[in-house]
């Protein structure tokens, strides 16, 4: 009933000319009768009614009363795409946009607004190089510094007055984000959001704490949103699965069963065997229902190398080796000066996105391990459906499933180099503390990729 129930609503969709985006909630709304109905019926633990208006919003560009920059959730969010925004559908809409501007040269797509243009910080409402977007689908997040870190100006090489900075994220699909966010599980030592959270450094605590920071920094609202909007919001991200079995995992989740059922679909022997190589090798950090939740003694949040400058080994014949982050993704590096609790000491890293870094000011000074400090840290996301959501990272850096195995096959290899002498290995490449069992072999992975297509 539950699927029959949302298949219908997200039939109500209609496609607006040429802007791959849906009509505005007062064109499409509910009759009465359907909605009396929905009012009382729940679609999986949600209202049907909520999840109805929360459809609605979602894909509203006028987004009345909030004076909006004309841009809907579904505008990055892709319905066509997974809920999600990748490069080839941001460079299908710029070129759709630069031929209708033949025609009519006021035509518009509300994805491409100044705030995503890369030289927004210049050019202010008149950017127009949207490079960022087109080639990579990342959109600019601005964070206030911390009160410790400084930023240096890349002109002068000395502290600038800065308080604020931009890094460049994609945009996640918000299929299946009912099972990830806060679990209470595996808490992480500092705030916020000790056991997990959303966006991609888990800085909001609930989907209407995200909602609310997307409509304001990305949709440019000027009036804050009732609370009813939010909660609609949620509700209809709620009910977005990636499968049937999924679906029927969340919803034994809310009504606690036990044991809960396995969403895998059937498997072949070749699948099967990956399923295996899955759990030891990913498991540990991409564990739990939702597949987002680190499992001790693996700590919560992660540096796993995505971020640019990326690691090089100093030896004279290379032992692991990063895909080079694309040039266009190099210029969004910024150096970072963090004062430490003493007042006096400092410390100088340089990165494309210091993650969590950016939320709490905590960086640990060499000997410390950098496992224990935010530096370069985010959220582990969940897997399921990812055949579908390519590319992958919190930068979009890897084009396929087997760049991202590639990518953890340097990961492993490089985290196995650096284990100081006599220490216990680390669990990211051993499940005893004593041997690196962990990562994957080369005659496995055919086997994982395929297990990874099936999620």
């Amino acid at each position: 009933m539950t699927l029959i129930k949302v298949s219908w609503l997200i039939g109500l969709m209609t496609v607006a000319p040429g802007a791959g985006s849906i009509a505005t909630a007062e064109d499409r709304k509910p009759d009465d009768d359907m909605a009396g109905v929905m009012a009382r019926e729940e679609c999986g633990a949600e209202r049907c009614i909520a999840v109805a208006r929360g459809l609605f919003d979602f894909f509203d560009r006028r987004l009345h009363g909030l004076q909006g920059n004309g841009r809907a959730c579904a505008d990055c969010h892709m319905a066509g795409g997974r809920f999600q925004l990748s490069p080839a559908s941001a460079e299908a809409r710029y070129q759709a946009l630069q031929q209708r501007r033949l025609k009519n040269p006021r035509a518009d797509d509300p994805l491409f607004r100044p705030v995503d243009a890369n030289d927004y910080r210049v050019n202010g409402d008149n950017a127009t190089d949207y490079t960022n977007l087109r080639e990579h689908a990342l959109i600019r997040v601005t964070l206030p510094l911390p009160g410790n870190v400084q930023l240096i100006d890349p002109s002068t090489g000395q502290p600038s007055s800065e308080r604020s900075v931009d890094v460049w994220r994609a945009v996640p699909t918000v299929i299946n984000v009912k099972l990830t966010g806060p679990d209470a599980l595996n808490p992480w030592a500092r705030d916020p959001n000790l056991s997990g959270g959303y966006q991609l450094d888990a800085r909001f605590g609930s989907l209407q704490e995200q909602a609310l920071g997307a409509l304001q920094a990305h949709a440019e609202i000027q009036v804050a949103p009732p609370q009813l909007f939010l909660d609609d919001l949620s509700a209809f991200q709620s009910v977005l699965f990636s499968s049937r079995g999924v679906r029927e995992l969340s919803e034994a989740i809310d009504a606690g069963v036990s044991p809960l059922p396995d969403p895998d679909p059937p498997l072949n022997e070749l699948e099967q065997a990956g399923k295996v190589v899955f759990a030891r090798a990913c498991g540990q950090c991409h564990g739990g229902p939702g597949q987002s939740t680190p499992q001790p003694p693996a700590v919560r949040y992660h540096d796993i190398s995505t971020t640019c400058p990326r690691p090089v080994d100093p030896g004279p014949a290379p032992r692991f080796v990063f895909k080079p982050c694309p040039t266009k993704l190099a210029g969004n590096i910024r150096t970072y000066v963090f004062t430490l609790p003493d007042g006096h000491t400092t410390v100088t890293r340089t990165s494309s996105d210091p993650g969590r870094a950016l939320l709490t000011g905590f960086v640990l000074p060499p000997p410390a391990p950098p496992a224990t400090d935010d530096w370069n840290k985010l959220d582990v996301p969940s897997l399921r459906g990812i055949s579908k959501t390519a590319p992958y990272f919190h930068n979009n850096s890897a084009d396929t499933l087997e760049e991202v195995v590639e990518h953890y096959t340097a990961f492993f290899t490089r985290v196995l180099l650096n284990v100081p002498t006599g220490k216990p290995l680390p669990p990211a490449i051993s499940t005893d503390g004593k041997n690196p069992d962990r990562p994957p072999t080369p005659d496995e992975i055919p086997s994982l990729l395929a297990y990874l297509r099936e999620l």
